[in-house]
């Protein structure tokens, strides 16, 4: 894939534009970066268009400017796609990934294909109660990342993957993580309720591993009872399905575009 800079941004991007189809846009879990894909890159290289992009604070996204937050991600997506030429594309969201793309959605409907999110939550119907439950687990694992990055990312492994190599190659990601960099993850409750819940225009793929936490099973569960979208909890996966189960994971997504495409 082609590594870039998005001009006057903090943003670095990888591409893929080697199809003669349809764009893939894969975005990340905290912590680690576009190369959590990498199985996945291999695998839809030369079948679709792919655009991974490193979030902020993350990966090479660091030369951030004063003023630089999440909420400018969508908008620096968006440029992207009008410095490519991509009119529309397919959405893939892991974790803390699946909450930009939402977000993307939100502002750039019309740009959206389709989403899949997995171990994420529905941005714009989160439940209070759910969200302070969230919010308190995040700020107990960022308390070890106080004191070392690598006693962090030895226990985050354990939350985010559940093969142990997944949970490796996980770690080897997250040991690259900055401290100064959770002071952008800081605002990232504004993208969430932040637009009413509306009929979507594209389809939805909603998911999580078997073995992720009960809350995130729950949640999936509520989200597809809530609307009409389709649903999939993987076996033997945790958090990070597309890392545990990378082979199911892809032939889920694959199957999902195509039907997408057929409609």
């Amino acid at each position: 894939m082609q590594t870039l800079r998005l001009e006057n941004s903090p943003i670095t991007y990888y591409i893929d534009d080697t199809a003669n189809g349809d764009w893939i846009v894969f975005m990340h879990a905290a912590f680690v970066d576009h190369r959590m894909f990498k199985k996945q890159f291999d695998y839809f290289s030369g079948k679709y268009n792919l655009l991974a992009v490193d979030i902020i604070g993350h990966g090479k996204s660091v030369h951030a400017r004063k003023g630089d937050t999440v909420e400018q991600m969508s908008y620096w997506i968006n440029r992207i796609f009008q410095q490519h030429n991509i009119t529309a594309a397919h959405f893939v969201g892991v974790s803390l990934g699946s909450v930009f793309i939402q977000d993307f959605a939100n502002k750039y409907e019309n740009k959206v294909l389709s989403l899949a999110c997995f171990g994420g939550y529905d941005v714009n119907n989160f439940d209070v109660k759910k969200q302070k439950s969230n919010a308190k687990g995040q700020m107990k694992m960022m308390l070890k990342a106080l004191f070392s990055i690598k006693w962090f990312a030895k226990a985050n492994k354990k939350i985010s993957a559940y093969t142990i190599e997944a949970q490796e190659e996980f770690y080897n990601l997250n040991i690259e993580f900055k401290k100064k960099s959770f002071m952008y993850l800081a605002k990232l409750q504004k993208l969430v309720n932040k637009y009413p819940k509306k009929q979507r225009q594209y389809r939805l793929l909603v998911g999580c591993g078997e073995h992720d936490i009960p809350m995130e099973i729950d949640i999936v569960n509520e989200w597809t009872a809530s609307e009409n979208c389709d649903k999939v909890i993987l076996q033997g996966a945790g958090h990070c399905v597309n890392m545990d189960k990378p082979n199911e994971f892809n032939l889920c997504l694959e199957k999902f575009f195509v039907e997408t495409s057929e409609q």
